[in-house]
């Protein structure tokens, strides 16, 4: 049973670490890269789908993306759903194929996006500790039930703290590695 709520507990806390590490994706340093445009929805036939489901994103240079959308009359659609995400971006078409600029970072925006990057980093300590928190309650509830001993208890709570720690130590890791690649020029 230990093992089971050990188990649960590390999986919860590595899709923390794998949901950290997709919301950083989403936020944009200096460079182009694909996953910028990921969570851009787009109408394609009554419904909303993702932007990579209707276009080719590619990366044209180091400061910018070309969108090719499979179907010519989705360009001025696609066009339009870049235009007003919350990136802050403004395509240009020419043709078939959308090409979006990404301006050089000012130092105030950098500033902003290392805050934003900071709380994301902190809503994923804080889901770490909530699992670290419902293991330990199960664990006490175990105890309760006198399936297990308080010293079984204890080692569980302690070994639950150790891994609690190694994941918080890594979203540490992966927040400094973001406010670098975000503060470089």
């Amino acid at each position: 049973m230990i093992e089971d709520i050990t188990q649960d507990a590390r999986e919860r806390m590595s899709k923390s670490i794998t949901a950290l590490k997709h919301d950083f994706a989403k936020i944009r340093t200096g460079r182009a890269h694909t996953s910028l445009l990921d969570h851009i929805k787009v109408p394609y036939y009554g419904d909303e789908v993702p932007l990579n489901q209707v276009a080719n994103v590619a990366v044209g240079d180091s400061r910018m993306l070309t969108v090719t959308p499979w179907e010519k009359h989705m360009v001025p659609v696609v066009e339009k759903a870049i235009a007003t995400s919350d990136l802050g971006l403004n395509p240009s078409t020419s043709g078939n194929v959308i090409r979006v600029n990404l301006p050089p970072l000012t130092e105030e925006r950098r500033k902003e996006m290392t805050r934003i990057v900071k709380a994301e980093a902190e809503s994923a300590r804080v889901a770490v500790r909530n699992i670290r928190r419902d293991a330990n309650s199960d664990f006490k509830a175990l105890l309760k039930e006198k399936e297990i001993s308080e010293d079984e208890e204890r080692r569980a709570a302690e070994a639950i703290q150790k891994m609690t720690d190694q994941f918080i130590a890594e979203v540490d890791k992966l927040l400094a590695e973001k406010e670098a690649e975000l503060m470089e020029i």
